[in-house]
């Protein structure tokens, strides 16, 4: 509490140099018209009158409201969701000071009835504030208030939480606080809680008599960050929970023996970098052995003795997450996993596939080993006894392979989603995914691919809906590359480039008609012939950005309507008024980014841009580049004059007058002369 209090004192003392900043000119943010409304950070002391009364969700947070008195909001009578987030430590406080610039006041008192008229009210964010005062009342009104965060408000023990009206209390987040004790006030309603987060505490032992004060059953409770040192013996005895959260705990067998015959969903027991730790031995998760569990996350923790009895405990588990828990292998021979469906091996030290002992785990849907340290031999059937694999992930591991997939994947015919993303080099040979005909997704993004034969190598995936190959230094003059893909519906081939820049009439994507969405981002393109897409009569997502693309390329999507078309960020200066028809059917066009021509040529244009704001995408950059005196002008706030002005009138007469008297002057010269010789 001392910290939170030298803050107030400090702001209290010092206010005189503090400014609020002037919001007169400032608004707030409109992010769903006359509901939704972000006002944080503009130093309001007060509601402000733009405010609609039929506000539903209100961002108030780093705002100048020291207190809360009951007509603070009494106007917004409608509100649901109220965020008061603030957040200045003593070392912020004195560095504004010191430069004499803005700084918030922190709410500390929070009056009687202060939410009386609001029965609607549902979530109160109070984060930040280190309060000194919360009336018995404070929370009164509401007929149905569910989730209120106190997180990082100063508060030592749970007395300080007014318990009137939190009948209905669904979720309570008192993380980073001082709280050392979970024995909440008498007459607490805990019947309804389903999540109440403790984390980052100073909360060392639990005992029975406080977990009986807790009612509700299929609870998540967080203790993460407490380093808890004792569990009463019984303490979570017959008890049923969602979640368990215990990361940071420096003994996990004071946890697993306190757990004993309880039943829990999910038990985080992880760690963290800068977190104390001992290593997991087969001792010390004996405790295991009498606890229900289906998940359990041990990130970050070492093994000692690693044996297949280390996981003797581990049997009935269906989710396993090991991410960095520095395993170079895992021992073959264990026995009891039947049940097991995910496992997550990200963050290790693997050197071949099969190292994983894939075998004990048969009934695996789902395999993660992202981001593996060393470099990953796939090997030959490693995974062949995994027939029910549906979900593989490899991706940021470092993958050589020239000869790619088929003997990796051997054996896992019910595979449906394969990433193989941020690889480093692999060679894709005729039908290299044989073995995986229910493929449904394909990432290979950012991997070198080499396809060394003339046929697809995706041909017999004819399920196959999202293809992934961008940054793939693809060959894409291969016009078989994507043969074979019948229902294919989103492709990216974001950052491969075309010969001589330019999508021909004949090109690969002509294999693939069911497309819906395609990215072509990044990919150098100069022109895409007017035909190219002829064939892609179902799109209904083109990204084009980032390229180098003139007004003329817009002709080749003109039979395609309720498109959303990105084309930000290319060489599109003048649009003729011939392709605006093209424009005018599609749903959103994003043309931000581009060099924008703001003369009289393009008239037709920026006045189509007026009339169709609704259908420009981040129109606030879609800006001129050209004239000079224009340049970073919104393309909607353009007006210009293109017809004849008074000075142009005066001398469009004048030459006229001039004209007409050097015409009359020649006729009559002409006259004279032939006369002259008959």
């Amino acid at each position: 509490m001392a910290p939170p209090v030298g803050c107030f004192l400090l702001a209290v003392l010092f206010s005189a140099t503090c400014k609020v900043i002037n919001s007169s000119e400032q608004m707030c943010v409109e992010k769903e018209a006359n509901k939704t409304y972000n006002c944080e950070n503009l130093g309001l002391r007060e509601i402000p009158d733009t405010l609609p009364n039929t506000t539903e969700f209100l961002e108030f947070g780093f705002n100048f409201l020291p207190t809360i008195q009951n007509t603070t909001f009494s106007r917004l009578t409608e509100l649901i969701f109220l965020d008061l987030t603030r957040y200045v430590s003593c070392v912020q406080l004195i560095f504004h000071l010191r430069n004499n610039t803005t700084c918030i006041p922190i709410i500390n008192w929070i009056h009687e009835d202060t939410f009386q008229s609001h029965h609607q009210l549902s979530t109160i964010v109070l984060t930040g504030n280190p309060l000194i005062f919360m009336a018995e009342t404070s929370l009164d009104g509401p007929r149905s208030l569910k989730h209120l965060f106190l997180i990082q408000i100063g508060i030592s023990s749970l007395e300080f939480i007014p318990v009137h009206n939190l009948n209905h209390l669904e979720s309570l987040y008192l993380g980073s606080n001082h709280i050392s004790s979970i024995a909440f006030p008498e007459h607490f309603p805990t019947q309804n809680l389903k999540v109440v987060d403790f984390q980052n505490n100073a909360i060392h032992h639990l005992s029975g008599k406080d977990m009986n004060a807790l009612e509700a059953t299929n609870l998540s409770l967080n203790f993460d960050g407490n380093d808890i040192r004792g569990i009463e013996p019984g303490a979570f005895q017959s008890k049923v929970f969602q979640s368990l959260r215990f990361g940071g705990t420096l003994d996990l067998s004071v946890i697993l023996k306190g757990l004993q015959n309880s039943t829990t969903q999910s038990l985080w027991l992880g760690t963290y970098e800068d977190t104390e730790s001992q290593d997991l031995t087969p001792a010390m998760l004996e405790g295991l052995c009498e606890v229900s569990v289906e998940s359990i996350n041990l990130q970050k923790h070492r093994f000692s003795d690693l044996s297949p009895s280390t996981f003797r405990c581990f049997t009935g588990l269906q989710e396993l997450d090991l991410t960095a828990t520095h395993l170079s292998g895992l021992p073959p021979g264990i026995q009891g996993m039947n049940s097991l469906k995910k496992l997550v091996l990200n963050v290790n030290h693997f050197d071949q596939l099969c190292q994983i002992s894939a075998a004990s785990f048969p009934s695996l849907t789902d395999l993660y080993i992202r981001g593996n340290t060393r470099e990953l031999d796939l090997g030959a059937g490693c995974l062949e006894k995994l027939d029910n694999l549906q979900r593989l992930d490899l991706s940021r591991s470092v993958i050589k392979a020239a000869d790619c997939c088929q003997l990796p994947l051997k054996g896992l015919p019910r595979l449906q989603h394969l990433n193989l993303s941020y690889a480093q080099s692999l060679g894709l040979q005729a039908e290299a995914f044989e073995e995986c005909p229910e493929l449904q997704v394909l990432d290979l993004a950012f991997t070198h691919l080499t396809v060394s034969a003339d046929q697809s190598p995706f041909q017999n995936l004819r399920l196959l809906q999202a293809l992934n190959l961008s940054h793939c230094l693809l060959d894409t003059s291969n016009q078989h590359l994507l043969e074979g893909l019948a229902d294919l519906r989103q492709l990216n081939l974001q950052g491969n480039r075309f010969q001589d820049g330019s999508i021909s009439k004949t090109n690969l994507l002509q294999a693939v008609g069911s497309l819906e969405v395609l990215m072509l981002s990044s990919c150098e393109l100069l022109s895409i012939d007017q035909q190219a897409f002829l064939s892609l009569g179902k799109m209904s997502h083109v990204d084009l950005s980032h390229n180098y693309l003139t007004e003329h390329s817009i002709g080749a999507l003109s039979h395609l309507k309720g498109l959303y078309l990105n084309l930000a960020a290319n060489s599109i200066r003048i649009v003729p008024p011939h392709l605006l028809p093209t424009l005018s059917q599609q749903s959103t066009i994003n043309l931000s980014h581009n060099p924008l021509d703001c003369t009289c040529s393009n008239v037709p244009f920026i006045t189509w841009c007026k009339e169709n704001l609704h259908k420009l995408e981040d129109a606030e950059e879609t800006v001129c580049a050209s004239p000079p005196s224009l340049r970073g002008a919104k393309l909607s706030e353009v007006e210009l004059s293109c017809g004849l002005t008074a000075v142009g009138i005066f001398f469009l007469v004048v030459f006229l007058f001039l004209f007409t008297i050097l015409l009359v002057f020649a006729v009559k010269y002409l006259l004279r002369w032939k006369y002259q010789h008959i």
